[in-house]
């Protein structure tokens, strides 16, 4: 995923970096590069679709995250 560099509220940061990496490792992680909010959810939670500028969402299944997107 590219990074959008227009968006003053996101870290410059590639959400891919976290995927494979424990889930409390990959909030404090996301916290300590600027993300303002980190989201954890379930692989197949259903979610809304509004973007929330400076939000990470990370997928965890069995304690380790599958996929990271922001907003």
């Amino acid at each position: 995923m590219a990074l959008d560099s227009t968006d003053p509220g996101t870290p410059p940061d590639d959400p891919e970096r976290y995927v494979g990496l424990a889930a409390d490792e990959a909030e404090r992680l996301a916290r300590d590069t600027g993300w303002s909010t980190v989201r954890t959810l379930a692989p197949d939670a259903i979610i809304t679709m509004e973007f929330l500028s400076g939000r990470l969402n990370l997928a965890v299944r069995d304690g380790a995250v599958v996929r990271s997107w922001k907003g």
